[in-house]
């Protein structure tokens, strides 16, 4: 596989973190995201390369869209052209929508739709004038299926593959293509640390496997789709949830 520039937004941890890892194990020089204020960027670097991972980092705001745009800039000065994008930075600012302020609304429409467009846009033209693209847009279960508490993420997630739906018509000519992955329950730290009365009693009986789906999992999904031979997927919605929403 030749080796690629992979952007991962939002991959200091959880799922981000395993794709960065995945990626740079198949050999491309992976770029990861992090928000202003973050202060353990070179740590994290260090942790990485000590589990055998080479991986860059840049600060950006993912929500704005000058930001993204220097952020772009930066990595392409630095690491070359962006081949790989993966949007995956997300928040959650959960509460029935009675209670729902319009903070709570734009906070996690910015971060998890408008970021987006914000990454993509800068990253965008620059793959369909080689010829060759992957952009992979995490989502959830909960933009397919809705989840009571989160019509402001569901609302993102959802808009995410509309995103993806029509972006890939665009672009599919050019060599470029453009996904959702849609994971279910994901035994990240924050999902680990629901207690475990609630964990055995509400969330695994609802799904068919029996368990929670690993980090590595998607990431492997990922890693799929930035390969020459998934060159025919695109637009597509790929759910990885243990069957817990069928569709």
């Amino acid at each position: 596989m030749a080796q690629r520039v992979a952007v991962v937004t939002g991959g200091m941890g959880g799922i981000g973190e395993a794709i960065c890892m995945r990626l740079a194990k198949a050999g491309h020089q992976v770029v990861a995201t992090y928000s202003p204020g973050n202060t353990r960027a070179g740590q994290w670097v260090n942790d990485m390369k000590a589990r055998g991972c080479e991986c860059n980092t840049v600060q950006v705001d993912v929500t704005d869209f000058d930001s993204c745009q220097k952020a772009v800039a930066k990595i392409q000065s630095e690491a070359g052209p962006i081949d790989i994008l993966v949007n995956n930075a997300g928040i959650t600012r959960d509460a029935t929508f009675m209670k729902m302020g319009k903070s709570d609304w734009d906070a996690v429409l910015r971060t998890n739709l408008d970021s987006v467009f914000n990454m993509t846009k800068p990253a965008c033209n620059g793959m369909v004038d080689r010829g060759w693209g992957r952009i992979i847009n995490i989502s959830s279960i909960n933009g397919q299926k809705g989840q009571f508490g989160q019509t402001n993420y569901s609302a993102a997630k959802a808009g995410m593959h509309g995103f993806t739906k029509a972006l890939a018509q665009e672009v599919a000519r050019k060599g470029v293509t453009v996904n959702t992955i849609s994971p279910g329950y994901i035994g990240t730290k924050m999902v680990l640390a629901v207690p475990k009365e609630i964990m055995d009693t509400k969330i695994i009986p609802q799904i068919p496997v029996g368990r929670l789906g690993k980090p590595e999992e998607v990431a492997a999904l990922v890693a799929y789709l930035c390969t020459e031979e998934a060159a025919f997927i695109t637009g597509a919605n790929i759910a990885i949830n243990g069957g817990q929403h069928m569709y």
